[in-house]
């Protein structure tokens, strides 16, 4: 099990917001089964087998192109643990763990 954060970023937009452009990507995530995903403000989360969440990334960063898009730069931050099983609930379980000492 892998843990992927996910940036999007496209590039030459007509305007400052990238919502809609963005909004492509996530509609490419939703259509997945069999992932656990956490959107923040700065990017996505996505928990799962490290083959299909490289799969995914791809399929999210091709939703963001569009007629009026000609460029996207996708940045991809991986933990793969292999020693015991890895989550975010248990990553974040562990930091809080860890601050109350």
């Amino acid at each position: 099990m892998a843990i992927a954060e996910v940036s999007i970023i496209p590039l030459g937009t007509k305007t400052p917001s990238v919502s809609k452009y963005l909004a492509r990507a996530f509609r490419a995530l939703r259509q997945e089964k069999n992932i656990k995903y956490e959107l923040t403000p700065m990017g996505t989360i996505i928990e799962g087998d490290l083959g299909d969440i490289l799969r995914i990334v791809r399929n999210m960063h091709e939703a963001a192109f569009g007629d009026d898009i000609m460029r996207v730069v996708t940045t991809v931050k991986i933990d793969d643990r292999r020693d015991k099983t890895l989550t975010m609930r248990g990553k974040i379980e562990s930091l809080l763990k860890e601050s109350e000492r």
